[in-house]
């Protein structure tokens, strides 16, 4: 009994001692385990049986019948129902066929010559810029139809030109002119540098920025006196063609902070005035006699104030204000006139002068070309040239001047100091108060959506 005891003892350490041999890993992480968890009084035991990696493996297979039947696959892909791509972009300068479809994912030859080849489309899209844009796409990528549209400046009707893929696969196109849909929008922004800054940062048009300084410009000094975390609202209008916003319309109503002093406006057509203006929110006419510049907001190069010539380059008064503007750049009159000379003359080159009430003249000088004659009556805000580098100029610019009775005076306090128009009359005194009442609201949701935005 005991010798058969002791063979087998003998007989199993000699089979574990070939299973270390044969797997040592194995073994090594048995007695991890029971090392790291002997304090816990759990034990694992490895086991000794065979590898299952050295198990004898085979394979079973069987045919499982079609759920599709006689179908093919094929068949099946040709059945499912084909879907269509959309896309939309907008116009650049640069723009040719194969740019357009490319960056709308349309790889389509017959398109892409259509358009080149197509009188319409070459006159109205290629190298257009600014010009909205859809795009219908078969799944294989191919044009179905591609929609342009874009409003003329001052138009209440859009354009829209449709290219589209007949049954037949031939293309065709065609203008057609629907009427722009005017809607409102609110925006408010908080001035961390400039107010273009500030305008871009809260997704605001530039029109509307330069409409903000053009309203408030008798009252703010958008160049010097704005302040670091000033801060604005506006409503405006948006023009939209089939939904797409086209450009942006009129500043219904803007209130600004500046320097901690509130200045407001809204835009409002007195029954006794023959167009609308801009009145603050208790009825004050905002139109002075003059306009704080004849260009649309801009930088000053050269202020009212002694400088050094840049041709004659003689320290001397610039009795006037120069406005750096690129070539062609519209110049309006700043108050109601007759044009009292309009022609060449020595360094002005070509010059405007327009002559206003109480001995006031106003000069207009550099011009790139001159659009009214002498004697013409202008109104506020008329255009009577562009701006341009004729006579003595460096460089495209404009030089204005503002003359009282032949005396030189600083433009720009001239048009601060000048009278203002007659309030809301006493006949639209109720509907003015309801149209600003409901513009107060408008403004001040605009502010506490800045104000919770920035929280």
């Amino acid at each position: 009994m005991k010798n058969n005891l002791t063979a087998a003892c003998v007989a199993f350490l000699d089979q574990a001692a070939r299973t270390v041999r044969k797997h040592p890993k194995r073994i090594t992480a048995a007695l991890a385990t029971v090392l790291l968890t002997g304090g816990g009084g759990a034990f694992a035991v490895a086991s000794l049986g065979p590898d299952p990696a050295e198990l004898p493996v085979s394979t079973v297979q069987e045919s499982v019948e079609s759920l599709a039947g006689e179908i093919t696959l094929a068949s099946l892909m040709d059945s499912m129902p084909g879907y269509s791509l959309y896309r939309s972009d907008v116009t650049r300068n640069a723009d040719t066929a194969e740019a357009i479809l490319q960056r709308l994912g349309v790889a389509d030859p017959a398109a892409s010559a259509f358009l080149r080849g197509n009188d319409l489309v070459r006159q109205n899209l290629l190298g257009r810029a600014g010009r909205s844009l859809t795009l219908e796409a078969t799944d294989d990528h191919r044009l179905q139809r591609l929609v342009a549209r874009w409003a003329l400046d001052d138009s209440p009707n859009f354009q829209r030109l449709v290219v589209e893929r007949g049954a037949d696969d031939s293309f065709s196109a065609r203008i057609e002119s629907a009427p722009l849909t005017v809607s409102s929008r609110l925006a408010s922004g908080v001035i961390r540098s400039s107010l273009f800054a500030a305008t871009d940062a809260a997704a605001i048009p530039d029109t509307v920025a330069v409409q903000l300084a053009e309203i408030f410009s008798s009252n703010i000094d958008f160049r010097r006196a704005l302040r670091k975390d000033d801060r604005f609202s506006v409503v405006y209008e948006t023009l939209e063609a089939d939904g797409e916003p086209l450009r942006s319309g009129r500043v219904l109503s803007a209130e600004f902070l500046n320097n901690g002093k509130s200045h407001s406006a809204v835009w409002f057509q007195d029954k006794a005035a023959a167009k609308g203006a801009y009145y603050t929110l208790d009825g004050q006419s905002m139109r002075r006699a003059y306009l704080t510049s004849p260009v649309a907001y801009t930088r000053i190069s050269s202020g009212f104030a002694m400088r050094m010539h840049p041709i004659q380059k003689t320290w001397r008064a610039h009795l006037g204000t120069d406005m750096a503007a690129p070539s062609g750049t519209p110049v309006r009159t700043v108050g109601d006139g007759v044009v009292d000379y309009a022609g060449v003359q020595n360094g002005y080159g070509n010059v405007v002068y327009v002559k206003h009430q109480n001995q006031h003249v106003t000069v207009y000088a550099h011009l790139s070309r001159i659009d009214v004659r002498k004697g013409q009556a202008v109104d506020q805000g008329d255009t009577i040239g562009a701006v341009g580098a004729t006579g003595w100029a460096t460089g495209p610019h404009l030089h204005f001047e503002f003359r009282v009775n032949g005396e030189h005076q600083d433009p720009m306090s001239i048009a601060r100091q000048s009278d203002a128009a007659q309030p809301i009359s006493a006949a639209s005194r109720k509907s003015f108060d309801a149209l600003a009442g409901n513009m107060r609201v408008l403004l001040s949701s605009a502010a506490l959506v800045q104000q919770a935005s920035a929280e």
